[in-house]
């Protein structure tokens, strides 16, 4: 089903389902043979949300071959390596942060992600994390019937990115006079090209002088390529529903041309650097991702640091 302005989900449809498939993703890199990542709380996070389809895949009943489409360029199969690059840079994102005397932190859309449990923080570290009240909820308490506890100051924000979740951010006890550290980890596709550059705009009136901001960003898909770029994702996951998942992929993201995300942010003051998916994969000894000559493929996946001078 194609997605709307005012559409809602939980962790096992929609737009929802796809932090549990990263969030599996992790859980099978922390298990792999040399992990470069360790998320302790990413199974049981998985289990708890009870999919079927990623429970078995996190345990191995399911093998990712068996369900990968050998002429689709975007596999199941290539996740947990894929997926444990961009957590290792988000993960380094935030201690170069620290080390630059940053004490407050913002996770959007944080989805499963577990950070603020797993990560050593600092003592005087604030970890905010944004996402709708279902998702928060379902995440606090399975973490703490685990007996999880943060290992920062969390303070979660329960709001829908599409209401104010700045001034939700702001009462939650954000202090705009100092710098802070933003994380938009697979946030950007799933925005309207419009609402991508409001989120940009909010993050930067946020923020203070020396803020850092994580961004992963996909580069803009010409628009011939578009139905290609939909038939692929439906051939990748046209297995899946054998094996009784159903997710309609190629209708979660919302089309339209998208501003260059280093080029924006550039003019609202924040100076940028970017790293590919496949530098990241070589640097970390993980197997690469195919590339395709004829659309943007996960490989293509651009990761920007920048830091705001105002």
């Amino acid at each position: 089903m194609p997605r709307t302005e005012n559409d809602t989900w939980d962790l096992a449809t929609s737009v929802g389902a796809t932090a549990t498939m990263v969030a599996a993703a992790r859980a099978i890199a922390t298990n792999a043979e040399n992990p470069v990542i360790t998320d302790q709380f990413a199974e049981p996070l998985v289990r708890a949300v009870g999919v079927d389809f990623f429970t078995r895949w996190v345990t191995g009943d399911l093998a990712a071959a068996d369900v990968d489409d050998d002429e689709s360029s975007w596999k199941l199969e290539h996740m947990p390596a894929a997926m444990a690059a961009r957590t290792r840079f988000f993960d380094s994102f935030f201690h170069d942060a620290i080390q630059a005397g940053v004490r407050q932190a913002v996770i959007l859309a944080s989805g499963l992600d577990a950070r603020a449990y797993r990560l050593s923080w600092p003592t005087d570290m604030t970890v905010f994390e944004i996402d709708q009240p279902e998702v928060i909820a379902f995440k606090t308490a399975t973490l703490e019937g685990l007996g999880a506890e943060p290992t920062a100051q969390l303070r979660t924000v329960a709001i829908d990115l599409r209401q104010d979740w700045p001034a939700a951010l702001v009462e939650a006890g954000l202090d705009t006079t100092k710098p802070t550290a933003w994380i938009a980890e697979g946030l950007l596709g799933y925005l309207p090209p419009e609402a991508q550059d409001q989120l940009m705009d909010s993050i930067t009136a946020l923020s203070a002088d020396g803020s850092h901001l994580g961004v992963e960003a996909i580069p803009d898909r010409p628009e011939r390529d578009t139905e290609q770029a939909r038939e692929m994702m439906r051939r990748a996951t046209a297995k899946w529903r054998e094996h009784g998942f159903e997710l309609d992929w190629e209708s979660l993201g919302f089309e339209g041309e998208r501003k260059d995300v280093a080029e924006y942010l550039q003019r609202l003051g924040w100076q940028s650097t970017g790293v590919q998916m496949t530098q990241l994969l070589a640097e970390h000894g993980l197997e690469p991702v195919p590339q395709s000559h004829d659309s943007v493929t996960m490989a293509d996946t651009i990761y920007y640091t920048s830091v705001l001078h105002k």
